[in-house]
């Protein structure tokens, strides 16, 4: 039966609205037609489906030597602006730093942090609050020799925890959790938790879940599709009841300094923020508040302790698989400490191999494969391209620490990255772990102090034992998204 021809008309105009639409919000990805070029994306999911979320930086990297080092692609509805390579990353986070510096979107941090804090927050938030940080933390020895014999006092304990494992198979993910935890602790709190206590274990367990779940494919479909994630089920759900009960822990601690404060005699960093908001109480702009107190410490708590924990139990398992590597880190230590001396930050000048091996971890393991995202503020200019104001963008550290001029056979694991011919200690302007630029980690000497010293230590005192065969353990991430997660396994250590 032939349609009417109103009928016939309701219809074609229907697809006119539609096609309308379509070609509109095409249109509005491409902006001034000067965006970065990428891969086509689909309305609402962008390019979903050809982002694998559980290596993102190896197939954003797989897109960019298709479209260049410069790429454009959709999480979901978001713009994301990609950079990869040595130089196209120097150019943004350093030559022009400034208009790179913005904190980009990360919705699963977002919907938590609500742009509080040191790591995520933006403008004249971020300012103070991190040199604010910055001042305090070396005015408690950060960078200092004090913090260099809190450090190795922490270590020693930890061989303690060790000892009384006897030679038995144990996951060492909480012991250095709770070892490079407690170093943070004596800044941040003024004190250290014995690694027995419950409150303390419990808020350890809190944080590694949320680094789990940050880095699974269901954190990174959170960043991807943020509402509809939140209404579905699923391990992501736990990041907010995770985060709250963190809080918590935090909250406690505040009150317990905020009821023991002596304004003339600050103990550590809680006691710091509170004098400063007492000073600027009668400011009401003023960004030292209770609620960026308690952000401001669990930022601190995740840079300091997760990063670095997560390095050096990535290391030890790279040393099961390599033993020929970890018996000239045993040599290098015998020749230059002994066996009886705690080792200090002074022997690290006299001890290029080890130093190349803590390099080659970091490189290798690229922990933050795909940076923490930055943003443009305004429309910004870059090389050919515009992009439009509020982009996020992603620094793709695995292509600078993978480079494969800069490092031959990048994806293997070779200490010799790091040294010269004659076996002198080789740097490189390639080693970013920490990022790099004006939102590079403010707690990068401190992390460089912890591997050096806890590494050296554990070395000086223990063989590792594998409980498999070397070539059988993987040592590839279990998840790799916002971060590289080891899978876990289980060690013996030996007495030396």
């Amino acid at each position: 039966m032939p349609m009417e021809p109103l009928e016939s008309l309701t219809i074609f105009l229907g697809v006119c609205i539609i096609c309308l639409v379509f070609f509109t919000w095409k249109r509005s990805l491409v902006g001034n037609g000067k965006l970065p070029p990428g891969p086509t994306p689909l309305p609402i999911i962008g390019n979903a489906l050809q982002l694998k979320t559980n290596h993102l930086d190896l197939t954003l990297h797989e897109l960019s030597e298709k479209y260049g080092p410069v790429l454009t692609v959709y999480f979901g509805t978001e713009r994301i602006v990609v950079l990869t390579g040595y130089d196209v990353i120097k150019e943004a986070l350093i030559d022009r730093g400034d208009d790179f510096a913005a904190r980009g979107s990360l919705p699963i941090f977002d919907n938590v942090n609500k742009g509080l804090g040191i790591i995520f927050s933006n403008g004249e938030r971020w300012k103070q609050l991190r040199r604010f940080a910055l001042t305090t933390l070396r005015n408690f020895g950060m960078g200092k020799k004090s913090i260099e014999e809190r450090i190795s006092e922490e270590a020693w304990c930890l061989l303690e925890e060790f000892q009384s494992k006897k030679g038995k198979p144990f996951d060492p993910t909480f012991l250095l959790s709770c070892a490079l935890s407690n170093v943070i602790c004596a800044i941040v709190f003024g004190t250290r938790y014995e690694y027995s206590n419950k409150k303390f274990l419990t808020m350890l367990r809190f944080m590694n879940d949320n680094v789990s779940i940050l880095s699974s494919p269901w954190g990174q479909l959170y960043n991807i599709f943020p509402s509809f994630m939140n209404s579905i089920p699923g391990p992501h759900q736990r990041f907010v009841a995770n985060n709250l009960a963190t809080r918590e822990f935090i909250l406690e601690e505040v009150k317990w300094h905020k009821a023991t404060l002596d304004p003339t005699a600050p103990r550590d960093f809680i006691d710091c923020f509170l004098i400063k908001m007492e000073q600027e109480k009668q400011n009401g702009a003023s960004e030292f508040s209770i609620d960026n107190l308690i952000i401001s410490t669990i930022d601190l708590f995740l840079a300091g302790t997760e990063t670095t924990s997560s390095t050096l139990r990535y290391g030890l398992m790279i040393l099961l698989k390599y033993p020929k590597v970890e018996a000239k880190v045993h040599e290098e230590i015998d020749r230059v400490i002994g066996r009886t001396r705690k080792p200090c930050m002074a022997d690290r000048g006299q001890m290029p191999y080890t130093e190349a091996v803590i390099h080659e971890i970091q490189r290798f393991i690229s922990l933050a494969p795909l940076g923490v995202p930055r943003a443009v503020i305004k429309e910004t200019p870059f090389r050919q391209y515009i992009i439009p104001k509020g982009t996020t963008i992603y620094p793709i550290l695995t292509s600078v620490l993978h480079d494969s001029k800069e490092f031959p056979n990048p994806k293997e694991f070779d200490p010799q990255h790091f040294l010269h011919e004659d076996g002198t200690f080789r740097k490189s302007d390639f080693f970013l772990p920490f990022s790099a630029g004006k939102r590079i980690c403010i707690g990068e000497g401190l992390a460089r102090m912890e591997l050096f010293l806890f590494f050296t230590t554990i070395l000086q005192n223990y063989k590792l034992k594998p409980l498999v065969h070397p070539k059988d353990i993987d040592i590839t991430p279990l998840f790799s998204s916002v971060g590289n997660i080891p899978r876990p396994y289980q060690l013996c250590i030996l007495s030396r």
